[in-house]
């Protein structure tokens, strides 16, 4: 067989394949998702994945939703790693440390923190403590966990009051029952805390010295991540769960105290402050804003706690290693 014939063959063998094939195309492709498995720690920044669940909104919208719920941040970046779930709420520095270690991710939408008011964080000391400022806390130790929103927050509000790099002293303390504990046994001169502990020092004596909801500007965001890989055939789905969302906060904003129960129970508020503790506004699911993203990329690096670039696309809401 000459090679003019052998490739004449292969041609016809070729498009005789392209041919059959193509009516089964979509039956070879990789299926579309039509369900979604979230990860999330027991925190208010997740209310309305629960209250589309509790609402029926996820059927709504045709997509089935599996809400799993972790004791701590490295139980959910560890199974976000894995693959175990395809999405977790989370923060933009978890974000950043999965995407160096190889981990592709899409920042799907805010959860919290569209503006300064929502998603409260602060620094909270004891009565005892003679602290009356943050002024006062230049060189003294604040129990914090590196690399988290937390520290974050609490560097910037150093900062805005006055404190330089050197003045400001971290006391690790991942935990933050400990933290808070230590601070309010004065083991610590002040503690870096969520708003829900915030709540319960508040309720219990305890002094907050300053938060980030005025003063700072809008420097704390909780997020979706997204799976890369899983989005490749999920996009139909995600969009659901946006709906889905979208109608919760609709559903919260006319009636947010009938989700309190809900939110005592998921979020774990102490009991102190499960009557009274505030019940956040949430933001119509949008991709975070490069000024959302970009300055905790800066800090992270300047931390040295990212070793390679990150770079955050906010028209697509990838986030890639550079």
């Amino acid at each position: 067989m000459s090679r003019r014939d052998f490739i004449g063959l292969a041609s016809v063998a070729a498009f005789s394949a392209v041919a059959l094939s193509g009516c089964s195309s979509q039956e070879s492709a990789a299926p579309e998702a039509t369900s979604m498995k979230i990860g999330t720690m027991q925190t208010e920044d997740s209310l309305p994945f629960w209250v589309a669940e509790q609402k029926g909104f996820y059927g709504d919208h045709d997509v089935e939703v599996e809400i799993v719920t972790f004791q701590s941040a490295q139980e959910l970046s560890t199974a976000f790693a894995a693959g175990e779930i395809d999405g977790a709420m989370t923060d933009i520095m978890v974000s950043a440390s999965l995407v160096v270690s190889g981990i592709g991710l899409n920042l799907a939408w805010v959860t919290l923190g569209a503006t300064p008011e929502q998603g409260r964080f602060g620094i909270q000391t004891s009565p005892e403590s003679g602290i009356k400022s943050l002024a006062d806390l230049k060189g003294k130790g604040i129990g914090v966990g590196s690399n988290t929103v937390p520290e974050y927050v609490m560097d910037k509000l150093m900062e805005a009051a006055g404190a330089s790099e050197g003045e400001i002293v971290n006391e690790e303390i991942k935990k933050l029952p400990v933290r808070y504990e230590s601070m309010t046994n004065n083991q610590v001169a002040a503690a870096a805390l969520p708003g829900s502990l915030l709540a319960l020092g508040e309720a219990t004596g305890m002094i907050t010295l300053a938060d980030d909801t005025q003063g700072v500007g809008n420097v704390s965001q909780s997020v979706l991540a997204v799976r890369s890989s899983w989005l490749e055939g999920g996009k139909a789905a995600l969009e659901s769960v946006r709906l889905a969302w979208n109608d919760a906060v609709v559903a919260i904003e006319a009636d947010p105290e009938g989700f309190r129960d809900l939110l005592v129970e998921k979020a774990n508020l102490p009991g102190i402050v499960a009557d009274t503790y505030p019940i956040s506004s949430y933001p119509e699911a949008e991709l975070p804003t490069k000024d959302m993203v970009d300055p905790v990329l800066d800090w992270m690096k300047g931390k040295e706690y990212l070793q390679a670039d990150v770079a955050y696309d906010s028209e697509t809401g990838d986030l890639k290693a550079k």
